[in-house]
């Protein structure tokens, strides 16, 4: 009989992640720990809080986990991660020597700050569409930062967000630079599924409507409409569907907008024409979440 126990989100994470975390301490302390010098190796406890100004989404649990447990540390969490909280809130407690408390501290707490910032403002996207009427997939973008893609992604799933392709291996996305140096949309989509195969969907972004029938045409899974905006990204979302899914035609394709997408103007970009909404406001930019560690006096017998 399947388990009805809901999966981890650090079931996601790949073999090789935990190497991550060994250079993240390493670029941490290169060297000597004079700070830990003074303070020695007692068993001591911590309290992890969650402040700040705001409701926020707690999101990178196992990557603070794995830097507490490589320094023979333990967290006990007292939310579940995809839980919201308010400031100021205990979160957890962390337990080890002092020293090595202090060598998890700052690079646990700027990864669970970034982390979770883009997890709240992930949500915060969502809910706004969400109560905007838009029924369709609210993704995020590659425009990550190098070396943190993992975490950065992570952090959307955890928000409820779909976070689009994860690299330049796991779909194909065709832009405007491919097109311009293949010479059409249509030559550059045939290049590209000579070595994708079957198994890899195929993005195409376009400039217009007519780039976009082109695109359709020559066999492209999702049409990005870049740019594209008010009333006419309704009226060309509107037309490509009835003409391409008239009967005899039978073109399966998702619909696309990106570009310039921020909480402004996201009602009238999110439309029910379209499929997906994909945007760098969820990771660029966005105000981190505040947490501090505070190790705990003992008390005196």
């Amino acid at each position: 009989m399947a388990s009805s126990t809901i999966p981890s989100y650090a079931h996601l994470l790949p073999p090789s992640w935990k190497t991550q975390v060994t250079a993240w301490l390493a670029e941490d302390t290169p060297s000597f720990d004079y700070g830990g010098f003074v303070v020695g190796e007692d068993e001591r406890e911590a309290f992890l809080l969650g402040k700040g100004k705001q409701t926020a989404v707690l999101a990178g649990v196992p990557f603070v986990n794995e830097i507490f447990a490589q320094l023979g540390c333990t967290v006990e969490w007292h939310l579940k991660e995809g839980e919201t909280f308010e400031p100021v809130k205990r979160v957890a407690t962390v337990r080890g020597p002092a020293r090595h408390l202090l060598l998890g501290e700052r690079v646990a707490l700027n990864l669970l700050a970034r982390c979770s910032g883009i997890a709240t403002k992930s949500k915060r996207i969502k809910d706004l569409a969400r109560g905007y009427g838009f029924k369709g997939i609210i993704a995020g973008t590659r425009k990550t930062t190098p070396g943190f893609r993992l975490v950065e992604k992570y952090g959307m799933i955890v928000g409820g967000i779909d976070p689009h392709r994860h690299d330049l291996s796991s779909m194909i996305m065709l832009k405007d630079n491919h097109i311009w140096s293949s010479g059409s949309i249509t030559a550059a989509i045939e290049q590209a599924r000579s070595v994708g195969g079957f198994s890899l969907l195929l993005d195409v972004e376009v400039q217009s409507e007519e780039e976009a029938d082109e695109a359709i045409a020559a066999g492209a899974d999702v049409i990005m409409l870049d740019n594209i905006e008010g009333a006419e990204l309704v009226g060309v979302a509107q037309r490509l569907k009835e003409r391409w899914g008239a009967p005899g035609k039978g073109k399966k394709f998702l619909l696309e907008t990106s570009g310039n997408i921020t909480e402004n103007n996201l009602q009238e970009r999110a439309i029910n024409e379209i499929d997906i909404l994909s945007t760098s406001v969820v990771h660029q930019s966005v105000q981190h979440i505040d947490f501090s560690l505070k190790l705990q006096i003992p008390k005196k017998a």
